[in-house]
């Protein structure tokens, strides 16, 4: 039995997402998140780096070649998924290793500071990948939305 430790977490891309398929055949993007954490110093009344933490990322399917199409290096994102933890044997010295993961559910770049154009993309299968959904006509038809 797996313990379930969902993490939301928000920071920038220390480099670029590496994009690859499994030996199972399903499409990966991995990535790290620089986690900044600054606080409030209460003698001095300014904004302090406390540190930084960071996180490896790793998404999987469509959401992976999204990632991998739309994020680089230096973006700030909201990463939303569940902590993983696990062990691996290092093959230079034969110690037995931990490793701590966020195996994303959804990533997505923040607005803080940016503004972000969305691109939808269709489903894979089905009448939906085809529709060209509602069109929007100039107010001054009065017509509003037709589809």
């Amino acid at each position: 039995m797996s313990t379930r430790i969902p993490v939301t977490i928000e920071g920038n891309l220390t480099g670029d997402p590496e994009h690859a398929t499994g030996e199972s055949g399903n499409e990966y993007a991995r990535f790290t998140v620089a986690v900044n954490d600054r606080r409030l110093n209460e003698t001095t009344n300014r904004w302090e780096d406390a540190g930084t933490v960071f996180h490896r990322v790793v998404v999987f399917n469509q959401q992976a070649r999204h990632v991998a199409n739309s994020l680089r290096k230096g973006d700030s994102v909201v990463v939303a998924g569940d902590l993983r933890f696990g062990t691996y044997t290092d093959k230079d010295t034969g110690n037995s290793r931990e490793t701590r993961d966020i195996i994303a559910d959804n990533i997505g770049a923040s607005l803080k500071f940016a503004d972000v154009n969305v691109q939808r993309t269709p489903k894979a299968n089905g009448p939906e990948a085809y529709a060209t959904g509602p069109t929007a006509t100039p107010a001054a038809t009065g017509v509003g939305i037709a589809r």
